[in-house]
């Protein structure tokens, strides 16, 4: 996290900007919207500062780095996670797990989706495989 602290004028300014999902005095949070339009921008070849100008965030307020840590943090979690990795996770993990049994049939529909979920990241890896072959030729 950033040292700098924001001001109330400055928490204003980026609380109007529709990117922005809060800001406190400490940090702010992004949309996951822009998270994905900065990880697509960032691949075209725009530069990091670049990026957040366009879509209305002043960096002086922000700071240089906090921008460089939003983007090497997404960056990571982009290449590590996919698309799915930027997504902002906190509301639906908080608060105490679950204790209780799962009934047979909410055990057999969450190991569906496990292996849904598998057959598309095989699918997936199979399409970069044929791909990578019609490079190669």
């Amino acid at each position: 996290m950033s040292k700098k602290l924001f001001t109330e004028k400055e928490i204003k300014l980026l609380s109007s900007n529709n990117y922005v999902k809060s800001v406190s005095s400490k940090g702010i949070t992004y949309t996951d919207e822009f998270k994905h339009i900065f990880i697509a921008e960032k691949q075209k070849g725009k530069f990091v500062r670049q990026i957040f100008e366009e879509f209305g965030f002043d960096v002086e307020v922000l700071g240089t780095e906090r921008i460089k840590s939003a983007s090497k943090r997404w960056q990571a979690v982009y290449e590590k996670n996919g698309i799915i990795g930027l997504c902002d996770t906190r509301a639906g993990n908080s608060g105490r797990q679950k204790e209780r049994k799962l009934t047979l049939e909410e055990k057999n529909a969450r190991l569906e989706a496990q292996i849904n979920l598998l057959k598309a990241e095989n699918e997936l890896l199979k399409k970069i495989r044929f791909a990578e072959r019609g490079m190669k030729k």
